[in-house]
């Protein structure tokens, strides 16, 4: 819901704030204080055109902006973090995003969401999924057949949603066969090339079958291989200071002969004293480790004889090898294998299967069958929502002064199957009895149209709301009896979502939760904004119906009216 619109510099208003509640907000105000204004910065942060003509005589710029929460998860939050934007989070459940927009005197515009500069496609396609407007001018909510069909699915309910996802999977599974069917039946020489290609390119990762961290060890022996003799110098070197050496003359004294001679002095006086005994252990220890340490150099030492010049030619051709596979499948092995494992699938779709081609014909021929029986179902569910949307739609604009008017839904087939079956769906409107059904927005005025959208967004609320609507003008052309009608129906709307209404009928303004006046000074050339206490909209809803806000009369049928908009049955 939106928290709070803030305008600078638009139209006649300086600066105004607007705090928004949830339920039913109504604007009102004398012809021309700016009420409009309104309207027109939400449709700027909706991404609408820019105007260089809103912008306030004397002013540099114009700004609109919005105080957006919503539930964490909302597609508008990911909208906004893709463009690199962030929002605040305010609990557990919820976040607040801004959203901004400034227009120049020269007519050039700049978006801003999350804090971050934005392209104004962005807005509007933040916007789409916040605000619904409904006016004299402005482009209807459900104006595609996408958006109708949508709607006309969630108002069908669980029964179609869950036969719409059956029907899906196979619509894939038929896309996908389609598409290979079509790949076997035209590009059969382009896949015998690839497939002889990427034989090839196995075959030769088969005979040189190169193992997974292969080219590490393969280059640490040949380190060693290539110094093998200071290698076999440094250990004999090593092994004669701890065991000394065969061509010793028996005066050197070796690491070994060291240890020995003091362990023994120190175990012949061992039983005098408990520490040195200690000590002659530790000792005793040392000359162990250093037995093993001589064990292991000659052990090495005898390895280094035998990894000679022969076994450094086969590192050396073996690493070749390898170089040869990295340089056409990959940047190392592990690369070389994952490209060999992915060929081999991919050679098993390519080899020609005689088979094949008759099996996929023979899949499709079933699951066309298929799709047509669940099309078939799909239509009839539509087709029974249609007739209850178009009733519970056509009753509510009998209340709304449109008695003779109709709402039709009409489901027809299309020729082929899509994502969603084979059904276009078109709303349209009989303004009377003998009247051509026509689509949404031809042939009906604004007011009409509004009414009818107004009817539409009640009976849809459940199902598929907006956060936020936005009537202007909704009931233009309309009074008395009718008008109280609209504003319970806004303010039964106003149950499942926020509603923001632009109005000169204190009937419908009656039934609002929160009412906002837009005051103009006395020479009409500045406006403010001002949201109103329980007395001051008695004065209002006074001004409203007779003119004159200090009748006394007036303002009893005022308080009549605001006590009236307080019972609002519950809605459908």
């Amino acid at each position: 819901m939106i928290e709070e619109i803030h305008i600078r510099d638009l139209g006649i208003i300086t600066d105004a704030r607007l705090p928004l509640e949830p339920g039913f907000s109504v604007l009102t105000g004398e012809t021309g204080a700016g009420k409009t204004m309104v309207v027109t910065a939400l449709g700027m942060l909706l991404g609408a055109r820019s105007d260089a003509s809103s912008v306030r005589n004397g002013a540099k710029s114009a700004l609109a902006e919005a105080v957006i929460r919503l539930p964490h998860g909302h597609r508008a939050l990911e909208l906004a973090e893709e463009a690199g934007g962030t929002a605040e989070d305010i609990d557990e459940q919820t976040s607040e995003l801004l959203l901004a927009r400034t227009v120049n005197a020269s007519g050039r515009s700049r978006a801003h969401v999350g804090g971050c500069s934005a392209p104004i496609g962005t807005l509007s396609q933040i916007g789409q999924t916040l605000v619904a407007v409904h006016g004299q001018s402005d482009q209807l909510r459900l104006k595609s057949a996408a958006e109708q069909r949508h709607s006309l699915d969630l108002y069908a309910g669980e029964e179609l949603a869950n036969l719409l996802e059956k029907y899906r999977e196979n619509y894939e599974r038929y896309r996908a066969a389609a598409a290979e069917l079509k790949e076997v039946r035209e590009n059969s020489r382009a896949r015998a090339l690839e497939a002889q290609t990427l034989q090839g390119a196995l075959e030769e990762i088969s005979a040189v079958n190169p193992q997974a961290g292969e080219e590490e060890e393969l280059k640490a022996e040949m380190v060693k291989l290539m110094n093998v003799e200071a290698l076999r110098i440094a250990s004999a070197t090593a092994s004669a200071a701890l065991s000394g050496s065969e061509y010793s003359t028996g005066d050197e004294q070796s690491v070994m002969s060291l240890l020995d001679a003091s362990r023994s002095a120190l175990q012949a006086q061992a039983d005098a004293d408990e520490e040195l005994a200690s000590l002659a252990a530790r000792v005793n220890e040392l000359l162990i480790l250093a037995t093993d340490i001589s064990s292991d150099l000659s052990s090495y030492m005898a390895s280094l004889d035998v990894e000679g010049p022969e076994r450094l030619a086969q590192v050396q051709t073996r690493r070749a090898q390898l170089a040869t596979l990295t340089r056409k499948y990959g940047a190392d092995i592990a690369e070389v294998l994952e490209w060999a494992e992915e060929s081999r699938a991919r050679l098993e779709t390519l080899v020609d299967d005689p088979q094949r081609q008759e099996t996929l014909e023979t899949e499709l021929v079933q699951l066309r069958k298929v799709l047509g029986a669940q099309a078939e179902e799909l239509t009839a569910l539509r087709r029974a929502a249609a007739q209850k949307l178009a009733d519970a739609v056509s009753e509510e604009l009998t209340a709304l002064a449109m008695p003779n008017a109709s709402l039709v839904v009409e489901v027809a087939e299309a020729e082929k199957f899509s994502v969603h079956g084979r059904d276009t769906v078109t709303f349209m409107l009989a303004p009377h009895r003998t009247a051509v059904p026509r689509p949404l927005g031809k042939g009906a005025s604004g007011g009409e149209l509004s009414r009818v959208m107004l009817a539409l967004e009640v009976v849809l609320a459940e199902v598929d709301p907006v956060p936020t609507f936005i009537f202007d003008e909704v009931d233009s052309g309309v009074g008395g009896k009718a008008a109280i009608e609209i504003g319970r129906r806004l303010a039964m709307l106003a149950r499942h979502v926020q509603v923001l209404v632009v109005t000169h009928l204190p009937q419908v303004a009656a039934f609002a939760d929160q009412h906002i006046l837009v005051l103009k000074n006395d020479d009409a050339s500045l406006s403010k904004v001002k949201v109103l206490s329980e007395e001051e909209r008695v004065v209002e809803l006074a001004r409203m119906l007779s003119g004159h806000d200090q009748s006394e009369s007036a303002r009893e049928h005022a308080r009549e009216l605001l006590a009236a908009g307080r019972e609002v049955p519950q809605g459908r």
